[in-house]
């Protein structure tokens, strides 16, 4: 599937809750999906700086693709990751460094999320972003 064909799923499942306190089940229960980080990759490497929770991710290329792995000691913030997998991974470097993620506005994340969880939303991007342009070099 395209970065957009994953994006409109995404904006679908959430336009099915009018609460918002509905749409933060779905990111909690989307972070109890997430598969567990090996430990192996638990390190300040790979610790995402500007977020206040704890998010750790994992990018490896594969046959040409970027595969994303993460995890976060918050809830709220291991969902907004795993939305951010889903649509990323799986996906080529130019891909992703050219992806207009517009599923965020739409959904309605940004205008209900903290300013330290929106500025840490912003910290995953870039740094998923930061991965893609360094796999694109290899190529």
């Amino acid at each position: 599937m395209t970065i957009n064909e994953i994006q409109d799923e995404i904006i679908e499942e959430f336009a099915a809750f009018d609460d918002w306190m509905d749409k933060y089940q779905l990111l909690i229960d989307l972070a109890g999906e997430l598969p567990k980080l090996d430990e192996r990759y638990k390190t300040e490497d790979n610790l995402i700086e500007g977020c206040q929770s704890r998010v750790w991710l994992h990018a490896e290329m594969t046959d040409g693709l970027v595969l994303f792995e993460a995890e976060s000691d918050a809830l709220i913030v291991g969902g907004i990751i795993a939305l951010l997998i889903r649509v990323l991974s799986g996906q080529a470097p130019d891909d992703i460094l050219h992806a207009d993620l517009y599923f965020i506005d739409r959904i309605g994340l940004h205008e209900h999320l903290s300013p330290t969880r929106s500025n840490g939303l912003v910290a995953m991007v870039k740094q998923m972003r930061i991965y893609a342009l360094a796999f694109s070099t290899q190529q």
